[in-house]
C-alpha cells in the first residue's frame, strides 16, 4: 500500500485540523504508525479529543484510494511536510500544512524572491491597473508572485504575472478541480501552464468561506512579502497582513486616496510601518542584495527586435495605404488601424508554438474558438488558454458573439 494513502488517510480524519495532523506525526512520526496503532496508543497523543481518537479508529481506505485516483487523473501532485523539497519557509509557519496538493511546476520557494499580492475582490479600476502592473513587473525583475485567484486584485495580479512571462503561484481554498470562482477556469488552466496551482485540500473539496483565511497563512508563509494592494480597514486583506507579519514578514501597500474606502486598509498599513510602494521594484529592490542573481532587472528589446518591429509596422502601414488607394480612390479614406508586423525570430522570444499556430490561423479575420480547434488541430482547452493569454498580451481582441481577432500579423516561419 502507498505511503501517501496513510497520509492521505490521517489528513481526512473529520474531526483532527492541520494542528491535530500534526500533533499526531509529532507523537507517531509517521502516519503509517498512527494506522496501526490502537485505542489506547491514540489516548497519549497531547491535545487530540476524543472526536479526534474516536476519528483515527476508522481504518477505511476507500478516500484516500479516490483521492490518489483523482491527483493520478488531473495531474496533481501530492507533497508531504517531511518530502525534503517541501519549503522550509513553510515549515517553519505556526501551523505549516501537513499536505499540499501541487499541479504545475514546483519551485524551490526557499530560492525564489516570491512576493504574496493580495487585496480586495470588488478592487477599482485603480486597484485592479496598479494590481496588473505590480504582477508583471515583479516577473519581469526575476521575482515570483504568489497569489489567490479570485476576482478582483488576485485575477489582475496573476494576470499581470501571466503577461511578463510567468512565473506565477496561485493558492486555492479548495479542490483545484472546482475553480472558484467559475468564470476563472481557463485562469486556473493558465497558472497550471505557466506555473502552479497549489492546495491544501484534495480534488472534489469545495471551497469553503473557512478555508480562505487558512489558505492566506500559506500565501505569506511560502514569501519573503505581502504588499496589499487595495482593501478596507477590516478585511481578509487585513487578516493576511497580520499572519505576514506573525510569520516576520515584510509587508508593502500601494497608497491610494485618503476618502476612498478601498484605500483605507492599506493607508493604515503605510502609516504603522508598512513600506509605501509605486510599482513592483519598489518591492524588489529590498532583496536585490540577498538575491542578485535572480534580481537582474528589466531586460530591454535588442536593437534588432526592435528595429524589426519599426520596419515591421512600417511596411504594414505601407501595406494598408496603398490598398485603400486602389479601392477607394474617390470616397473618403476611412481610418484603418496598423497591425503590429512580428519577425519570425520575434516571434520565438514572444510566443509559444500553440499561440504562434493560432495567430497564423487567424490572420486578418475573427474566428471562433471551434474554428481555431478545426483549422489548428489542437485541443479546445489549449486553443481557450492561449487565446487568453494573447488577450493579456493585447496581440488578440475578443469581439462579440465569441469571435476573436488579431491585432498583429506574423512574419511566415
Amino acid at each position: 500500500m502507498s505511503t501517501l494513502k496513510y497520509w492521505l488517510w490521517l489528513t481526512a480524519r473529520m474531526g483532527i485540523n492541520s494542528a491535530g495532523t500534526l500533533r499526531v506525526l509529532d507523537h507517531f512520526i509517521t502516519p503509517e504508525r498512527a494506522y496501526y496503532a490502537d485505542a489506547e496508543e491514540y489516548e497519549l497523543v497531547q491535545g487530540l479529543g476524543a472526536q479526534g481518537r474516536n476519528a483515527l479508529l476508522n481504518r477505511s481506505m476507500e478516500e484516500p484510494e479516490k483521492i490518489l485516483a483523482d491527483c493520478d487523473r488531473l495531474g496533481i501532485r501530492i507533497m508531504t511536510i517531511q518530502d525534503a523539497d517541501y519549503p522550509e519557509r513553510l515549515r517553519q509557519i505556526d501551523v505549516p500544512p501537513p499536505l499540499l496538493f501541487v499541479r504545475g511546476t514546483w519551485f524551490h520557494f526557499d530560492e525564489e524572491v516570491a512576493i504574496g499580492i493580495v487585496g480586495a475582490r470588488q478592487a477599482t479600476e485603480y486597484g485592479v491597473r496598479l494590481a496588473h502592473k505590480i504582477g508583471l513587473e515583479i516577473v519581469k525583475g526575476g521575482g515570483l508572485v504568489v497569489s489567490g485567484i479570485a476576482e478582483g486584485i488576485d485575477t489582475a495580479a496573476v494576470k499581470g504575472a501571466l503577461s511578463g512571462g510567468g512565473p506565477v503561484v496561485s493558492l486555492v481554498a479548495g479542490g483545484m478541480d472546482r475553480p472558484f470562482p467559475r468564470e476563472n477556469r481557463y485562469l486556473y488552466e493558465d497558472v497550471a501552464a505557466a506555473g502552479a496551482l497549489i492546495s491544501e485540500y484534495p480534488p472534489g473539496m469545495p471551497h469553503k468561506g473557512v478555508h480562505f483565511p487558512l489558505r492566506n497563512r500559506i500565501i505569506s508563509g511560502l514569501c519573503l512579502g505581502v504588499a496589499a494592494i487595495e482593501c478596507k480597514e477590516h478585511s481578509g486583506t487585513m487578516t493576511t497582513v497580520r499572519q505576514a507579519l506573525d510569520q516576520n514578514r515584510d509587508v508593502f501597500a500601494l497608497p491610494g486616496n485618503v476618502d476612498a474606502p478601498m484605500s483605507r486598509g492599506t493607508n493604515l498599513l503605510i502609516q504603522q510601518g508598512g513600506k509605501l510602494i509605486l510599482g513592483g521594484q519598489d518591492i524588489l529592490e529590498e532583496y536585490r542584495g540577498l538575491f542578485p542573481n535572480k534580481l537582474e532587472g528589466l531586460v530591454p528589446l535588442s536593437a534588432e527586435v526592435a528595429t524589426a518591429r519599426r520596419e515591421g509596422a512600417a511596411h504594414s502601414a505601407a501595406q494598408v495605404s496603398a490598398q485603400t488607394e486602389k479601392t477607394e480612390p474617390q470616397a473618403k479614406k476611412r481610418s484603418v488601424p496598423v497591425r503590429e508586423y512580428i519577425s519570425a525570430k520575434a516571434q520565438q522570444s514572444r510566443f509559444t508554438d500553440d499561440q504562434i499556430t493560432i495567430l497564423q490561423a487567424m490572420g486578418a479575420r475573427a474566428c471562433t474558438v471551434d474554428e481555431l480547434v478545426d483549422q489548428c488541430q489542437i485541443p479546445a482547452r489549449r486553443v481557450s488558454s492561449a487565446l487568453t493569454m494573447l488577450q493579456v498580451q493585447e496581440v488578440v481582441k475578443e469581439q462579440g458573439r465569441g469571435h476573436f481577432i488579431s491585432t498583429v500579423e506574423l512574419e511566415p516561419i
